[in-house]
C-alpha cells in the first residue's frame, strides 16, 4: 500500500467500498431486519410490538398454507435437481460433440433462459388454458360436450405443468454452463482414458465428469437458489394460490398484502432464508470433502 500513490488508493477505495457498500445495504442490512422484525407484530405503521417467537408458533402450529408451501418448495428443488439439471447435461454432452447445427440447437435450448419466469409463465397460460389453450385444442378437448383438462385450475395437477415449464428454462441455463465446463476439460484425459480401454460412457462418468467438479458446485448452488427464490411464474399464472403455494409468495402477501403483517411475513421468509443457506452450505460442505478424498 505503501507503494501506491494518494489517486491509486482513492480509486481502489471506490471500487472496493461502493460494492462493499451496496452489498451491506441491499443484503446484510436487510437480512439482519428481517429477522428482527420476525420477533414483532408490525403491520408496517407506528413502532412495532416485540412479541417474542409468537409469529413462529402461529407459522409451525396455525398457518396451514406454510406446510403446503415448503412441500412446493423442496418439489421445485428436487425436480430441478433430478429432473432439469441431468436434462441440460445431456444436451451440453450431445452439442460438445459438434453435432449438425448445433448452434441452431444452442441458441433454441438457450432461448428460454433470456426470458424472465413472469413471461414464462404467461406462455404457460397461452398453452394449459382450460378453454382456449393451446395442449387442449391439439387434444380436441375443447369442442361442445368435450370434457378438457383444466392444466392450470386443478391443484393436483398444476403444480407438475408450471414445473414442466420452469424446468424447460432451467434446462437451458445449465446447459450453457455445463457446456462451458466441457470445452474446459483438457483433451489429453479423453485420449488416455481411450488408450486405457474406456468407452464413451466410462470416460465421461469416471474422467470428464469428476474434472468438473467447479461446476457441478455452481450448478449445484444455481439450482437451490432457482428452486426457493420461484415467484414470478406461479404469480402470473394465478397469484401463487390453489395449489401453487410458495414460500416466497406467503412472504409477499403478508408483507406487502391486505394484511400487512410484516412481522409474520419476515418469519417466513427468515425460515426461508434458513432453509436455503442450509442446502447450500451442506451441498458444498460435500462437494469439497469428496473433491479432497
Amino acid at each position: 500500500m505503501r507503494r501506491l500513490t494518494t489517486r491509486d488508493r482513492l480509486v481502489i477505495t471506490v471500487l472496493l467500498g461502493l460494492p462493499l457498500l451496496f452489498t451491506f445495504v441491499l443484503v446484510w442490512a436487510t437480512t439482519l431486519a428481517s429477522i428482527g422484525l420476525s420477533f414483532t407484530n408490525w403491520d408496517g405503521i407506528g413502532s412495532a410490538k416485540f412479541i417474542g417467537i409468537d409469529n413462529y408458533k402461529e407459522l409451525f402450529t396455525n398457518y396451514p398454507p406454510f406446510a403446503t408451501a415448503i412441500w412446493h418448495n423442496l418439489l421445485w428443488l428436487g425436480f430441478l435437481a433430478l429432473v432439469a439439471t441431468p436434462l441440460g447435461l445431456l444436451f451440453a454432452v450431445l452439442l460438445d460433440r459438434k453435432v449438425r447445427f448445433g448452434r441452431f440447437y444452442q441458441s433454441a435450448l438457450y432461448l428460454p433462459v433470456v426470458l424472465s419466469l413472469a413471461v414464462i409463465g404467461f406462455i404457460s397460460q397461452l398453452i394449459f388454458a382450460r378453454d382456449d389453450g393451446i395442449l387442449n385444442t391439439l387434444l380436441g378437448a375443447t369442442g361442445q360436450g368435450q370434457h378438457p383438462v383444466d392444466w392450470i385450475g386443478d391443484p393436483h395437477i398444476n403444480i407438475w405443468v408450471v414445473l414442466v415449464m420452469a424446468g424447460w428454462r432451467h434446462a437451458g441455463y445449465v446447459m450453457v454452463l455445463y457446456l462451458a465446463g466441457l470445452k474446459g476439460v483438457d483433451p489429453s484425459l479423453k485420449e488416455a482414458a481411450a488408450i486405457d480401454g474406456a468407452n464413451a460412457r466410462q470416460t465421461f462418468f469416471r474422467v470428464v465428469f469428476p474434472v468438473m467438479r467447479p461446476v457441478n458446485i455452481i450448478v449445484g448452488v444455481i439450482t437451490v437458489i432457482e428452486a426457493l427464490r420461484a415467484f414470478d411464474i406461479v404469480y402470473a399464472i394465478n397469484g401463487g394460490t390453489n395449489g401453487l403455494e410458495l414460500l416466497s409468495v406467503l412472504i409477499t402477501d403478508n408483507i406487502i398484502g391486505e394484511a400487512s403483517r410484516i412481522g409474520f411475513g419476515s418469519a417466513i421468509a427468515v425460515v426461508l432464508l434458513l432453509i436455503s443457506v442450509g442446502c447450500i452450505v451442506a451441498y458444498c460442505m460435500t462437494e469439497l470433502r469428496e473433491e479432497k478424498t
